[in-house]
């Protein structure tokens, strides 16, 4: 099954927004194994060949119901189109704070307001169909929000709330339409930090 076949339950899909916000020129954050600042490199730079160890933030967003935001990435995405994700995932630029990074992303892409609890930092690296790499090292965040996303088109093609039982079976039965870092997180939140989930 392709990714972009996977059911959908999107509540409110008339409120969107268009707008550009990410350039694969913008500056990433290069570091090494224990997260120190050794330089910078382009977006798209950092994603050739193997991938180049860079920073990066994946934001976890929970509702009042205890269900998890998800989002299926934009078709015209280089890395794991029409992939289903974490509520949010990006990085932060030359010279800003990964909190405020993770914030301004959220807003950007979701239309939301909300604090963020860091909960852990891990290195992954993975590779997608001999376009390009990911080899990042993630800052993992949770949330919570009373608010329904206005997604921004440019960066996802749908979402949805889904019960983080149902999340579990679904990356168990179909884990080729999920992204490989959405895969390693849930994992090791549900492992790890089960006690900081909602319910």
């Amino acid at each position: 099954m392709k990714p972009s076949e996977t059911n959908l339950s999107r509540t409110n899909p008339s409120e969107t927004k268009s707008d550009i916000v990410s350039s694969d020129q913008e500056a990433l954050i290069l570091v090494d194994a224990a997260d120190t600042i050794v330089g910078y490199l382009d977006k798209s730079a950092c994603h050739d060949g193997d991938g180049i160890l860079h920073r990066a933030f994946s934001v976890f967003l929970f509702n009042s119901a205890g269900q998890l935001l998800i989002q299926q990435r934009a078709s015209n995405k280089r890395l794991w189109p029409d992939y289903w994700s974490n509520s949010c995932c990006s990085h932060p630029r030359q010279g800003e704070v990964v909190d405020v990074a993770a914030g301004r992303r959220v807003e950007q892409e979701l239309g939301m307001h909300c604090d963020l609890t860091f909960t852990y930092k891990f290195e992954y690296s993975a590779s997608f169909a001999g376009a390009g790499t990911e080899h990042e090292l993630c800052w993992v965040y949770l949330g919570q929000t009373t608010d329904e996303p206005v997604i921004n088109t440019t960066e996802i093609r749908d979402w949805r709330w889904i019960d983080p039982a149902e999340l579990s079976a679904e990356l168990h039965a179909r884990a080729d339409t999920f992204t490989p870092w959405l895969t390693l997180e849930w994992q090791r939140l549900t492992e790890d930090f089960a006690a900081l989930l909602p319910g």
